[in-house]
């Protein structure tokens, strides 16, 4: 089977606080040529979906006092559990 078109489409839904959320989503398209990698072609799309969703969800985020506190607390979640990778083998 010789693949021609590749989509791919990306969504992902943030919680804004106050049983408010907002879903961004992006679909892209791509043609390739029978001696291109489709597999490559579908992880370069993939990749540039979700940065594009990504650059539209910041400004929301930002302004969004619950995703800015979620964001605190997993960072300093993170900071707090790093562990040596070999004591957990």
């Amino acid at each position: 089977m010789e693949i021609k078109t590749i989509s791919v489409t990306y969504h992902r839904k943030f919680n804004l606080g106050d049983f408010e959320s907002v879903e961004l989503g992006c679909s892209l398209w791509g043609q390739i040529e029978p001696e291109e990698d489709a597999e490559g072609a579908t992880q370069f799309l993939f990749e540039q979906a979700k940065a594009s969703v990504k650059e539209a969800a910041m400004p929301l985020i930002k302004a969004s006092s619950h995703q800015m506190n979620k964001a605190r607390m997993y960072k300093q979640y993170a900071q707090n559990n790093t562990t040596d990778k070999g004591e957990n083998f």
